[in-house]
């Protein structure tokens, strides 16, 4: 008989470092060749599963392999679709399984967050149900820091640090200019309910005085007049104002302050951009010029400043990925475990699926300051180690030099095709 398969695939908002977890992943599996046969990626995440588009990876060289540890983005391509309940959807979890049956596939690994690790939960289960033979591991991915047991999540050290290093060379910027021009500067960062990276903006700030001197969390409510207060008070001591805000910051009423009003894939409100709504009311209010600015897609792709702290988390969890698996564990994620801090040290533990999925990890109010404006040394003890070190990938002619994989489709094996809906 032959060997079984194993299929890999990632999910929601591409990382830094999400590339460095399928190398590791990969590589292992390389490695282990009398046991696992083929590798398989899915084109487009889970979407790849259920359309039967399946990637080749034996068909890529050593060398591009190895490139992934230090290539942002995805490198299969990934999606969001989150998989319904069980009973809701029963269809493609059966195709899941159907595809699964056709391609010899014994192993799935979904390189996610929350969202994702509830999909690698539900397939265990539909497996276990239909009694076909699936081990299922989730590999942790989400640059939001949000996910429960994992002392922090890869991707989100490498966000971290563009983020403090960003702050704290637009901060030169403003104060030679703050005499005559620009007083306030507003960076936007990811994070919808969780300030984890907007917390990491405050690793900029060594010193009294120091950039930023406000960080608005999504953890505390936004007060206006408090808010106000501080960014004047800042301006008269210092000359100026740089402040990190999180998408998610929300007012009284809970609301958004920057909703748009639609909704993606998971359901979450689609946001807006908070910054501008932040600089707008400073000049409205206290009659400050500014300059505003959005971190985006930015903060989460620059693989040129990555922590090499985040890149070595997420090669250890690609590969103990691959050895759970062999080992014979089903429904379960790899996971990083603090042992230290001074020095640090870290380590691989195990949690179930069942107690990852859909579980969203804020943070601890001891984090913030108590006027809720700042990070306190807790969190900065937290934080520091996640941003340190350097990976810097190749360069040629002054650029980054990354790999774009072949990608080349396996071919088809059911003739019944599959609409995602």
């Amino acid at each position: 008989m032959s060997k079984p398969n194993a299929f890999y695939a990632q999910s929601g908002g591409v990382t830094a470092v999400i590339n460095t977890s399928a190398c590791g992943l990969i590589e292992t599996a390389r490695q282990h060749k009398d046991k696992i046969g083929k590798i398989y990626a899915g084109r487009n995440g889970i979407i790849g599963a259920l359309t039967e588009e399946l990637i080749d990876t034996s068909k890529e060289s050593k060398r591009d392999i190895a490139a992934l540890r230090h290539t942002p983005g995805g490198a299969f391509g990934s999606c969001r679709h989150k998989l319904k309940g069980l009973d809701e959807n029963r269809a493609e979890y059966e195709r899941l399984i159907d595809v699964f049956k056709a391609h010899n596939i014994r192993y799935f690994f979904y390189n996610g967050g929350g969202d994702s690790q509830d999909t690698s939960y539900k397939v265990s289960q539909i497996a276990q149900t239909l009694g076909y033979p699936l081990s299922c591991i989730g590999i942790p991915k989400t640059v939001d820091n949000d996910l429960p047991i994992i002392d922090n999540c890869p991707g989100f050290g490498s966000v971290a640090k563009y983020v403090a290093v960003s702050i704290r060379e637009a901060a030169f910027d403003v104060a030679s200019m703050a005499k005559t021009s620009t007083k306030i500067f507003v960076l936007e960062v990811m994070g919808r309910h969780a300030g984890w990276i907007a917390a990491a903006g405050g690793l900029a700030c060594e010193k009294k005085g120091d950039a930023p001197h406000i960080i608005l969390f999504p953890e505390i409510i936004f007060d206006e007049t408090k808010f106000l207060k501080r960014v004047e008070q800042s301006v008269k001591k210092h000359g100026y104002c740089v402040i990190v805000v999180s998408e998610g910051l929300k007012n009284k009423a809970g609301k958004f302050l920057a909703e748009a009003g639609g909704r993606d894939a998971f359901g979450h409100a689609q946001l807006g951009g908070v910054a501008p709504i932040i600089a707008q009311l400073c000049k409205d209010k206290l009659g400050h010029k500014y300059h505003w600015a959005v971190a985006d897609y930015l903060q989460r792709s620059a693989r040129h400043i990555a922590s090499k702290t985040d890149v070595d988390q997420a090669y250890a969890l690609g590969k103990a990925a691959v050895k759970l698996a062999l080992k014979g564990q089903n429904a379960v994620m790899p996971i990083i475990e603090r042992k230290s801090n001074k020095p640090y040290r870290w380590g691989i533990g195990v949690a179930k699926l069942a107690d990852v999925a859909n579980v969203e990890k804020m943070m601890p109010r001891s984090y913030i300051s108590r006027n809720g404006f700042a990070i306190t040394d807790a969190c900065r003890e937290y934080l520091q180690p996640l941003i340190a070190g350097e990976d810097y990938p190749p360069y040629k002619k002054g650029l980054p030099q990354y790999v774009v994989l072949k990608n080349i489709a396996v071919p088809k094996k059911l003739k019944k095709r599959f609409v995602v809906g």
